[in-house]
C-alpha cells in the first residue's frame, strides 16, 4: 500500500506529542531498541522532564518494559502487549518502511532482501533512510528513479546500496518470496 497525505499525517493526528512519536518510533522499529532517560533526552535533544512524562506514561499503559541496569532504568517495547504488532505496522507506515518495499519489489527484479541500516535500524528519525537492496541481477537503472518516487511519498531521503550479499547489521524489512511482507527483523552481524 502506498502512502499518501493522510497516511503520511495519521501517526501525529493521533498522537499530538511530538516526543511520544519519537519514542514510539525509538522502540517499535526495532524490538531490539533499549534506551535510558538520560541517554533518550541527549538523543532526541529534548529535556528529561518531557522524556520521562513520556516514558511513564508509555510504561504505565504497557507499552514499554522497564529494566534496572546498572543502577540506570533502561526501556524497551512489550513485545507482549496485545498491541504491539499493530503499534509496529503504523511506526512501520508513519516512516514509509511499507511504501519503500512495495516499490522496490515492483520494478527491482530479484530481490533476495531489503534491509535499513543506520540511524533508521536504531530507532532514529533523522530524515535520511540508508536501505540495503540485496539480489542478484537488478534493475541498477531503475534505483535513481525510485528514490526520487519514495522521497515524494514518505517525505525523508532515501540512500541506496545494491549488493549481492550482504552480513551487516541492520533491520530486515524484506526476505525473499517465501517470507511474508511485513516479516521485519533484526539482523545482528
Amino acid at each position: 500500500m502506498l502512502l499518501n497525505n493522510n497516511t503520511k499525517t495519521m501517526l501525529e493526528s493521533l498522537i499530538t506529542s511530538k516526543t511520544r512519536i519519537r519514542i514510539l518510533v525509538k522502540f517499535f522499529i526495532n524490538a531490539a531498541n533499549m534506551g535510558h532517560l538520560r541517554g533518550l533526552a541527549e538523543e532526541m535533544n529534548e529535556s528529561t522532564n518531557a522524556i520521562r512524562k513520556e516514558l511513564n506514561n508509555l510504561s504505565k499503559a504497557g507499552y514499554l518494559e522497564k529494566e534496572a541496569i546498572q543502577n540506570r532504568i533502561s526501556y524497551k517495547a512489550n513485545i507482549k502487549h496485545p498491541l504491539f504488532s499493530t503499534l509496529q505496522k503504523i511506526v512501520y507506515q508513519h516512516l514509509g518502511l511499507d511504501a519503500i518495499v512495495v516499490m522496490i519489489l515492483e520494478r527491482m527484479g530479484d530481490v533476495k532482501k531489503i534491509v535499513v541500516i543506520g540511524d533508521y535500524a536504531d530507532g532514529k528519525d533523522s530524515g535520511t533512510i540508508e536501505v540495503v537492496v540485496v539480489g542478484a541481477a537488478l534493475n541498477t537503472e531503475y534505483i535513481e528513479q525510485l528514490a526520487v518516487k519514495i522521497e515524494e511519498q514518505i517525505s525523508r531521503k532515501v540512500q541506496f546500496l545494491i549488493t549481492q550479499e550482504y552480513k551487516g547489521k541492520g533491520l530486515t524489512i524484506y526476505e525473499g518470496p517465501l517470507t511474508p511482507k511485513g516479516g521485519i527483523k533484526e539482523v545482528k552481524s
